[in-house]
């Protein structure tokens, strides 16, 4: 399968919507397991302000036919430093992309912002309940303290 991004040099796309996210066969067709992506570095910038928000993503899924090539997710991820987008929008959106073109059987995302105003806002979406018997260990993202 062709990729965009694996093996290339790829410039930061400008924008959310103009990033190309690849995807490659699930190399364990049939199998139920999970993948998990931690992103504790993770930047955009408020809609009102544009100054800077930081969060911790975890992203959590179990894949169908597709997995998400790992280069193209960072870029996709990182093409949103420069994107003004309320916690709610970003967290939510990523989840809903992912699903939606990899065709996931299931996917989780937590967004856990780190406070602006003194107040931390963490973001939660699901594709919907988990698949049965999978093993799914908590996201491992401390209530806020100083994180």
């Amino acid at each position: 399968m062709e990729t965009t991004h694996l093996g290339k040099t790829s410039a930061l796309p400008d924008s959310p919507e103009k990033a190309i996210l690849d995807y490659v066969p699930n190399p364990r067709p049939g199998q139920r397991y999970l993948i998990r992506f931690a992103v504790p570095e993770f930047t955009s910038l408020c809609p009102v302000t544009s100054q800077p928000d930081f969060a911790h993503l975890v992203i959590d899924y179990v894949p169908d036919k597709l997995i998400v090539e790992s280069k193209s997710l960072k870029l996709f991820l990182g093409s949103f430093r420069n994107h003004n987008a309320f916690h709610e929008d970003c967290t939510v959106s990523i989840g809903e992309r992912l699903f939606t073109e990899m065709k996931a059987e299931w996917l989780r995302i937590g967004g856990y912002w780190y406070p602006r105003g003194g107040i931390p806002i963490d973001v939660f979406w699901q594709s919907g309940p988990p698949p049965s018997g999978l093993w799914l260990p908590d996201q491992g993202v401390p209530p806020y303290r100083g994180r």
